[in-house]
């Protein structure tokens, strides 16, 4: 028996090396994935896409990392130091496309060309995403960043009947609820914030001048009387917030309207998700109008981006991620708990809410779609705007002032 030996040893050596293969081709595909959404409502939220990724024969890893510009900052260092993440969140901007013209992010186009994304996604999306004929990120979601939510119960403790149709109106709103002995309008009194309600003022009181502004860089418009008067009625709003803004949360922002306290937030409808969270129902307990009748849409949204890599693995599990985020099912249940619309149209919309079917609505009519300024404007640009915005708005500035260095700021 002992001459069976080697041939007993062969064998199991053979047997032990197809196990140790099996077993390591039924892992699952590990992907590393960087994200900002660490709220309560942003946290359901994400968890949606953890489980779809899993349940698709992935591993779901989970970074989350607190504030976009820290998130994306830890994106691009990794990126750049050699141990990229498999996918990592940008919003849908400008804001990855550096990384592209380094050569630093794989493209999906096998996946958008088998999912027929140009077929499905709005044009305005697909833009943002296909550089250079190539689709670099995965759309999450369409998000609007200038609704209005307010609490029914401060509107009917201040006397407020209806929802707001002009700025006389919404000016009037704010003395009612100041009257009451509530915070008429709740802001979180941070940089991004104060540009988000500028841009939703500018966009509600003149959009033509809004894309000769952003998109064209105009120097006569951000000269002109009109992108003063937009200034001028930026900061009166200033006389509405509690002295408590300055630095707080957009979600603890929210949370003073979802306990009515205060009577409304301008915010982008990532917010609904906070009120979802809380158990507060759309219509019932808070309201919600995106701008005054027939204002434009203003689009934001999402993405995922897929550093290189030429592991094999890797852009596996990057174009599973990418299949499953734009999923008809994963975008229903991703969305539903975001506060978001889907980045497709042909998906089951009876789940969703009273704003987000007034969203879908609104994005049938292309006429109201409006890029947000990132999308139309390099980051540099946006950040040197946006300290332009913020000094205004904190600072004892006038608008011819604030107006000039608008001027200076959108031209470097």
């Amino acid at each position: 028996m002992k001459h069976n030996a080697p041939v007993l040893r062969g064998i199991v050596a053979a047997l032990a090396l197809a196990g140790a293969l099996a077993a390591h081709a039924a892992e699952p595909l590990k992907a590393n994935v960087i994200h900002w959404w660490t709220s309560g409502g942003e946290s359901a939220a994400i968890k949606q896409f953890a489980l779809a990724y899993d349940q698709a024969g992935g591993k779901w890893v989970d970074n989350a990392i607190a504030g976009a510009d820290q998130a994306r900052a830890t994106a691009i260092n990794r990126i750049v130091g050699g141990d990229p993440p498999t996918a990592a969140q940008f919003n849908t901007s400008k804001q990855f496309h550096d990384l592209i013209d380094q050569g630093l992010l794989n493209n999906v186009d096998a996946v958008a060309a088998k999912e027929n994304w140009s077929g499905t996604f709005p044009e305005s999306i697909l833009t943002a995403i296909k550089v250079k004929g190539h689709y670099y990120a995965a759309p999450v979601n369409i998000h609007m960043q200038d609704w209005f939510f307010y609490s029914k119960p401060a509107f009917a403790k201040a006397g407020i009947k209806s929802e707001p149709q002009n700025f006389d109106e919404l000016f009037a709103d704010l003395d009612k609820l100041k009257a009451a002995g509530l915070i008429p309008l709740a802001l979180g009194g941070q940089a991004w914030q104060e540009k988000i309600t500028f841009d939703a003022i500018f966009a509600d009181m003149d959009r033509d001048l809004y894309m000769k502004v952003y998109r064209d860089r105009d120097a006569n418009a951000v000269n002109s009387p009109a992108f003063r008067n937009v200034l001028t009625t930026f900061k009166r709003l200033h006389n509405y917030v509690d002295p408590g803004s300055p630095g707080r949360n957009w979600n603890d922002a929210t949370a003073l309207v979802i306990s009515g306290k205060a009577g409304m937030q301008i915010m982008g409808d990532w917010a609904k998700g906070e009120f979802s969270a809380a158990n507060q129902v759309a219509g019932k307990d808070f309201g919600c109008f995106p701008g005054f009748p027939k204002s434009p849409y203003m689009i934001a949204g999402d993405v995922f981006v897929f550093p290189k890599t030429d592991n094999a693995e890797q852009v596996k599990a990057q174009q599973l991620l990418a299949t499953v985020m734009t999923s008809p099912a994963a975008q229903v249940a991703f969305n539903q708990k975001k506060g978001s619309i889907p980045i497709r149209p042909d998906v089951d919309t009876s789940g969703f809410d009273i704003c987000a079917k007034e969203g879908m609505a609104i994005m049938k009519d292309k006429s109201r779609q409006l890029p947000n300024p990132e999308m139309l404007i390099p980051p540099d640009v946006q950040g040197a705007l946006q300290d332009v915005i913020t000094n205004f708005w904190n600072k004892n500035q006038s608008a011819e002032d604030a107006q000039k260095a608008f001027a200076t700021a959108i031209q470097s």
